[in-house]
């Protein structure tokens, strides 16, 4: 598919400028550092894709977007204009638009990580394409429909659907059970150690597999695992019947595979015709049981009856929008997405401690969601928002709503609602640095992101004072977490004494195991291994702002080429080297 590139204004400002994360701490929402840190980017999504290219590229597992549909109506804006039905280029400018962050968004998924992309008639054959391109074909998952309240129209078609469109990064590691289930990937990965322990004692090994479903049956019974007592090599499964419950069943002679001998028979023979039967056993699906004298019984597998996302799905989208109203207390954002719809997604797509990433988050649903089904299950998943503040939105809609949900509030009804409390939530703006890679803007890109260092680390709690000696934030500061440091240093100067303090640190408190992850200012890429040689089986070094630079450099768009002044004798001497085949540059 080819279309025309249309450079967008919040592109062209990348083209000078690195974009970093700015906290807004009197927006936060700290309830305790054991809770999973939420986070809520004030900004054009664009801008915040690319700092989060450093924070969390191959880190998140789930993606829900929920881009402007394009119909013509004026919900999709662009440089500052809305996009109308009758402009040409629509399709060419939502494309152009969406693929840029749709790349980049690739680039955050884990290698088991997935997309979910809602969207109606106006742009899904197209998106579908782009996504194709993207993400590959083969790793396509479905275009699934989501019947909604009906739109009555001139066209005398009622429309009562929309789409979700999925893809997963690399559909082929999510193994034989579908998209992911965890609870059977923890069962398979047991079996794979009691297989190398056991060899070829099966007594030995299921016993020790039972042992250890019967001691996990919390954490399984999330993704509803439990009854799967066995596995081997082509997945999980339980031992289902293959007696006739009838009279007049088939009388086949199975060959027990290390008894060589026959097997026993069910009473009523079996319910599978010979080639059935002789097809179960090719592909690995009777269990033969430890000998002759069991019956053989069918491997019920996961992946033939878990519970699936259905490729069409039913809610009333008028109670997404009366919940909402419920919180704020008005109406103030139309067609909010469905709590139930993403949790379901959440639940079908990823695992309890899953990192969830919307950045067209409109009114906050998605971590809403998240959130709410953390409470329900015990998970601990942390949900990236973003969204830009085009008629406040972000603050009085996205921000006030999770803001309330967390710590309670009163519904229109005036009863209490109490508060997911369980959670934190951080608010951050996009804000710029020079991308001229002047010692200047170096040092002010190394200060400005340690915000992100924190984001990349999620270690958020900042001490003034290590062991016994008070820091200069000037030069260095430093956060904790437990046994983990997060450790900034502004000036290089300081190092040796930062090694001091490393080395009091770890001697007074071996039993901890305490690490440290040290990002030090550099201008080039040295991060100052040998004055940490001492301390190194502590520390994890990094140079800054090199390290920023280098993810960057996959995402940002070319720096505008500047013409140097040439003076007449510069031409003179271009055009002899070019007389002597000599490639000569003439811009900068």
């Amino acid at each position: 598919m080819v279309w025309e590139d249309k450079p967008e204004d919040v592109e062209e400002q990348l083209r000078e400028n690195l974009p970093v994360l700015k906290e807004v701490k009197d927006r936060a929402i700290i309830n305790g550092e054991e809770y999973p840190n939420h986070i809520l980017i004030e900004g054009d999504n664009l801008h915040a894709l690319t700092t989060l290219t450093f924070t969390n590229e191959g880190k998140i597992d789930v993606i829900y977007i929920d881009p402007p549909y394009n119909t013509g109506n004026k919900d999709f804006k662009y440089n500052d204009t809305f996009v109308d039905k009758e402009d040409s280029y629509r399709h060419s400018k939502w494309l152009s638009f969406i693929s840029k962050r749709l790349e980049i968004a690739k680039r955050l998924l884990s290698d088991k990580g997935v997309i979910f992309i809602s969207l109606d008639d106006n742009q899904q054959a197209q998106l579908k394409i782009l996504c194709d391109e993207v993400f590959g074909e083969a790793n396509f998952i479905s275009n699934a429909i989501v019947e909604t309240a009906t739109d009555n129209n001139p066209r005398q078609i009622a429309i009562e659907h929309e789409y979700l469109i999925a893809y997963a990064k690399n559909l082929s590691l999510h193994g034989k059970w579908g998209i992911v289930n965890y609870g059977a990937e923890l069962i398979q990965k047991e079996y794979g150690k009691l297989k190398v322990i056991h060899q070829d004692d099966y007594t030995a090994l299921n016993k020790d597999l039972k042992m250890f479903i019967k001691n996990n049956q919390e954490e399984l019974d999330k993704y509803k695992v439990t009854h799967y007592q066995y596995a081997d090599e082509n997945g999980v499964y339980f031992r289902g019947d293959v007696s006739n419950t009838k009279l007049g069943g088939y009388d086949i002679d199975l060959i027990h595979p290390i008894t060589k001998k026959v097997c026993k028979k069910p009473p009523n023979g079996y319910r599978f015709k010979y080639e059935t039967l002789m097809k179960m056993v090719e592909v690995g699906d009777i269990d033969f049981g430890e000998d002759e004298s069991k019956i053989v019984t069918v491997k019920r597998r996961m992946n033939e009856i878990q519970e699936k996302f259905r490729s069409i799905y039913y809610e009333d989208g008028r109670g997404a929008t009366s919940l909402l109203k419920t919180i704020l207390g008005k109406k103030a954002f139309n067609n909010p997405k469905s709590i139930k719809l993403i949790s379901r997604i959440l639940q079908f797509a990823s695992h309890d401690k899953a990192k969830v990433l919307d950045f067209f988050a409109g009114s906050g649903t998605t971590l809403h969601a998240t959130m709410q089904l953390n409470t329900e299950d015990g998970g601990n998943r942390q949900c990236i928002l973003v969204t830009n503040n085009e008629n406040n939105i972000c603050e009085e809609v996205t921000y006030e709503r999770n803001k309330r949900v967390i710590q309670g509030y009163t519904n229109t009804k005036g009863e209490k609602v109490e508060g997911l409390a369980n959670n934190n939530l951080r608010y951050y703006k996009s804000v710029f640095v020079g991308r001229e890679p002047s010692i200047k803007n170096k040092k002010e890109i190394t200060r400005l992101a340690t915000e992100l260092l924190c984001i990349k680390e999620d270690i958020y709690a900042e001490q003034k004072q290590v062991g016994d000696y008070q820091l200069n934030t000037t030069f260095v500061r430093c956060f904790q977490q437990g046994s983990l440091y997060l450790l900034v240093i502004y000036d290089e100067d300081v190092i040796e004494q930062i090694v001091e303090v490393i080395q009091n640190v770890i001697e007074a408190d071996k039993e901890r195991k305490t690490q440290f992850k040290v990002y030090v200012f550099s201008n080039g890429q040295y991060p100052y291994t040998e004055e940490f040689e001492e301390v190194l089986p502590y520390v994890s070094l990094c140079a800054l702002p090199d390290a920023i630079y280098k993810t960057y450099q996959n995402v940002l768009p070319n720096r505008k080429k500047i013409t140097t002044p040439v003076l007449e004798e510069d031409v003179l001497q271009a055009l002899e080297n070019q007389s002597k085949n000599t490639p000569v540059t003439l811009f900068s």
